[in-house]
């Protein structure tokens, strides 16, 4: 950092501190993908329960909205992490990207890359999780099957990484940085 302007000037110190970002975010998805893949069973009852509204207030102005089919649900369910999986690999080739920026490369499309994986897990649990299975599914009236805490969460984590990656890009566009 230049100690008169307070801001980074080091395209290394730049690439990687948005590779380390990417990097911990894709960690954490792919470790919630593979653990949706190989313990199946426990988010499935969570989908099923979320989307089924049997631990709401059953109020019959909302149950309406309920799905009690379990192959919905399930379809649901595998939409899910088959989004979340995508998202992880999408995450993954961005933070190899941002190594490459390390050794003097563009980072042009590590940025690019970075940008689509975080808003498809702001979609999932911004749209998915709290949108739809917190307010249309009202998730938030049950006490055992909420989800809304930890899917707000990775929004404002995945928020955050987004902005200071951009932030920083715009940094770096000042006259004297190069990309």
């Amino acid at each position: 950092m230049s100690e008169r302007t307070g801001r980074i000037r080091s395209p290394r110190t730049y690439s990687a501190v948005s590779g380390l970002l990417t990097g911990t975010i894709a960690l954490y998805i792919a470790l919630v993908a593979f653990g949706n893949i190989t313990d199946f069973d426990t988010n499935q009852q969570f989908v099923r329960h979320v989307l089924a509204m049997d631990t709401t207030f059953k109020d019959d102005d909302l149950m309406w909205r309920a799905i009690k089919s379990t192959a919905l649900q399930d379809t649901a369910y595998v939409a899910i992490i088959v989004w979340e999986s995508v998202a992880a690999l999408v995450l993954i080739a961005a933070t190899a990207m941002w190594g490459a920026g390390l050794r003097g490369g563009s980072v042009r499309r590590a940025r690019q890359a970075s940008t689509v994986g975080l808003v498809m897990l702001m979609l999932l649990f911004g749209a998915g999780f709290i949108a739809i299975g917190g307010e249309w599914f009202a998730m938030w009236q049950s006490k055992t099957w909420n989800g809304l805490e930890a899917a707000t969460r990775v929004f404002l984590i995945s928020g955050i990484v987004l902005l200071l990656i951009h932030l920083l890009a715009a940094e770096r566009t000042e006259p004297d940085a190069t990309d």
